[in-house]
């Protein structure tokens, strides 16, 4: 009887463990973040854009200890500016980043600090608000592939709840939202660092 019930005890322990590992993989985050892109040229077109702010939403799948894959969705709003023979253009859009990546914890001896690597795709969709001042005829929603970097740190205030920073860098080609006189066919970058708070589950 008492062999049956520590090997019942033992059992009950091995799913309590069990449930405990399973348990806080996955959190989801909100950030707010800048927006800063750099200025380009090419085909005799120069671009620049206004700096912005905005939000992101993401999800974190923590597969292990050293690694996760993530999920976000970003808004902000920006002008883009161009200048050539034509004289000056621009165009206001709302700016969607969805993207995927892959998340490595790094190793830090800090108390309550979780620092990260990440890298990934994904895409970037200018829509044109149509905004007077900052539209132009024929100028379309246009999505442009981007690649994906940066890194991070978490500091835990509570068992589900911690804060984070964190930095990416997106680079992609210039959009011109489908107008060949826009075209530069260079490529860009765009920063963006963040805060926000994290909810782990």
């Amino acid at each position: 009887m008492r062999r049956s019930a520590i090997g019942f005890a033992s059992f009950v322990m091995l799913l309590t463990l069990g449930a405990t590992a399973q348990e806080n993989r996955s959190d989801i985050s909100l950030q707010g973040t800048g927006f800063f892109t750099r200025d380009s040229s090419g085909n005799g077109i120069s671009r620049t854009t206004s700096d912005t702010g905005g939000f992101q939403v993401g999800y974190r799948y923590h597969i292990n200890r050293w690694l996760s894959a993530e999920g976000d969705y970003g808004f902000g709003r920006n002008t883009q500016n161009y200048f050539g023979s034509f004289g000056e253009s621009r165009v206001r859009s709302n700016v969607h980043t969805v993207t995927g990546d892959l998340v490595v914890n790094l190793p830090l001896p800090i108390r309550r600090i979780k620092t990260y690597a990440l890298a990934g795709g994904g895409g970037l969709i200018f829509d044109p608000t149509g905004n007077s001042g900052g539209s132009l005829p024929g100028a379309s929603t246009q999505a442009k592939g981007a690649f994906l970097y940066g890194a991070g740190a978490d500091y835990a205030l509570t068992r589900h709840f911690s804060l984070r920073a964190e930095y990416r860098g997106f680079v992609y080609k210039n959009p011109d939202f489908g107008l060949a006189s826009l075209h530069t066919d260079n490529w860009t970058h765009t920063a963006q660092p963040s805060a926000g708070i994290v909810f782990r589950f």
